[in-house]
């Protein structure tokens, strides 16, 4: 079942996503950890509802009784923001998949694992991370799925010692790609453009709402199949772009928070 909202002025849906908290050390993060802060606060009056559309965190596993330190001011954060009768929903990315109960139960957070569609004022959008989506990688779709979604190695991963565990996640943070050249697209090989463009032929959405890609678009989805065009939208990032999307009922605009690069 489709998820409904309705949005009331000045009412609005706001989405942020790969804020990447941890990286690349401590000062750093706190700095940007600070700013997300300040933009959430500076939306919270008319923020019908917040999508953290995954990598909140550069790691994050939920151990039985613990959670990863750090990133105190956002998880305080988001737990005032429900509990003031804002929705937050969050999609955990490739670098915060293990997320379980931690976000639902303590902030009052939704956690959703796919993809979902959600239909608000009458317009329909597809929103998710983005990983694993759209042609190739095709490496990571088999680690995702036969590894970190496999209960059993979760249940691997938790019984290490916490300093093997978290030196496995930073070797894999740093094969991750970090630092984005700030006017960088691969054109018609952006696969979460491609795969918005698939999905189009045969489930039609007004807008199609990921991250993942550190890289703010903008970008037409089109198929013969459907009258109208529907729009695909990365939201970036917060390493460099600081960059976030926002929903007034109509349309979706992307836009940018003390950001000093240009878009």
């Amino acid at each position: 079942m489709i998820a409904e909202i309705h949005l009331q002025p000045p009412q609005k849906l706001y989405f942020a996503s790969d804020f990447h908290l941890g990286y690349p050390d401590h000062v750093a993060s706190l700095q940007r950890e600070k700013k997300i802060i300040r933009w959430l606060e500076s939306v919270q009056t008319t923020a019908a509802h917040i999508f953290l559309l995954g990598d909140l965190f550069d790691f994050w596993f939920e151990y039985r009784d613990v959670v990863p330190k750090g990133g105190v001011r956002l998880l305080g954060k988001i737990a005032e923001l429900t509990d003031k009768g804002t929705q937050v929903s969050i999609f955990p990315g490739n670098h915060d998949w293990w997320m379980f109960d931690y976000f639902t139960v303590e902030l009052g957070a939704k956690v959703y694992h796919e993809p979902q569609s959600f239909v608000c004022n009458g317009k329909k959008i597809f929103v998710g991370h983005g990983d694993g989506l759209g042609p190739g990688d095709n490496f990571y779709k088999l680690l995702k799925k036969y590894f970190f979604q496999v209960r059993f190695f979760q249940w691997c991963f938790e019984k290490m010692p916490t300093f093997a565990g978290f030196g496995l996640a930073r070797a894999w943070s740093k094969q991750s790609k970090k630092k984005v050249p700030l006017h960088y697209s691969l054109g018609e090989k952006e696969r979460l453009w491609q795969y918005c463009k698939k999905k189009h032929q045969h489930d039609a959405h007004h807008f199609y709402i990921f991250g993942h890609r550190h890289f703010p678009l903008h970008l037409p989805v089109t198929a013969p199949e459907n009258s109208f065009t529907g729009h695909y939208i990365n939201v970036g990032e917060w390493l460099h772009f600081c960059t976030y999307a926002v929903f007034d009922g109509n349309q979706v605009q992307l836009l940018s928070f003390e950001n000093t690069h240009p878009l």
